[in-house]
């Protein structure tokens, strides 16, 4: 717990058992009051692991994919009476001991979301592992999504990320895909509706054992978050309010 608030981080899994220990141990224990696992159907021993060492472990009946699994991971979080929730890969790409600070930030009531910024600098990026291509596609796309959602956020595509309980109950990602656009459909929500967004550096780490999509995939992707901006054009334009943009319910706070 931080401010008062209660922190839960979330777990998207799929086959990370090899990982799954680094990432738990890094997680700061006095801040966070519950972690929860979801498993996607892995076929490695994720599940037994994750019961092993305590976790609340949740196992999808089918593969739902990356999108399907986080709307599951906010689902319980919610449910759980969380204040803050932190998303953290147990892939162990992204460093777990930056979560009191993601958490802080959102306790502190500075920032609704908060994503953690890989690309600090261009030599840190790729020294860290982040392939060639990926870094100049994250480069072209983070700086076009700034431009047109109004934002300065230093990387757009990062899977580390800590919500605030009135944006996903205010947010309509349970209408997102189920897919990896899910993460950009979330952010120009968040942007759309005007909720506060902020980033801080996280060291990126590229390794065998991290998750990461194919060229191929990531091509998907890209086309699929220029459909996402099309969707904010429309509505800022006037001419069509896709209905992933319409909230749920009316903000407490401006």
């Amino acid at each position: 717990m931080i401010k008062g608030k209660k922190v839960i981080a979330v777990l998207p899994a799929y086959n990370a058992a090899s990982t799954l220990e680094w990432t738990v141990n890094a997680i700061p224990k006095d801040v966070v009051d519950e972690i929860i696992l979801v498993d996607d159907r892995s076929t490695d021993g994720t599940v037994d692991l994750a019961k092993k060492i305590g976790l609340t472990t949740i196992v999808h009946e089918k593969n739902l994919g990356y999108g399907g699994n986080q709307k599951t991971c906010y689902r319980e979080a919610l449910q759980r009476g969380a204040d803050v929730v932190i998303m953290v890969h147990p892939d162990y790409q992204y460093d777990p001991r930056l979560t009191p600070y993601l958490a802080g930030i959102i306790a502190d009531d500075v920032c609704d979301m908060v994503c953690g910024n890989r690309i600090r600098t261009r030599s840190e990026a790729l020294s860290g592992g982040m392939p060639l291509w990926k870094y100049f596609c994250n480069r072209l796309m983070s700086i076009t999504e700034n431009i047109w959602a109004g934002q300065n956020l230093g990387e757009w595509h990062s899977g580390m990320r800590a919500y605030s309980r009135e944006l996903l109950e205010v947010v309509p990602w349970e209408g997102n895909s189920d897919d990896f656009v899910f993460d950009q459909q979330m952010l120009h929500q968040v942007a759309y509706m005007g909720f506060r967004l902020g980033d801080i550096p996280v060291s990126a780490r590229y390794f065998e054992e991290a998750s990461s999509i194919n060229f191929r995939r990531s091509f998907q992707y890209g086309v699929e978050t220029l459909g996402v901006m099309f969707w904010v054009l429309l509505a800022r334009l006037g001419i069509y309010l896709h209905p992933v943009f319409k909230p749920r319910r009316e903000r407490k706070k401006v």
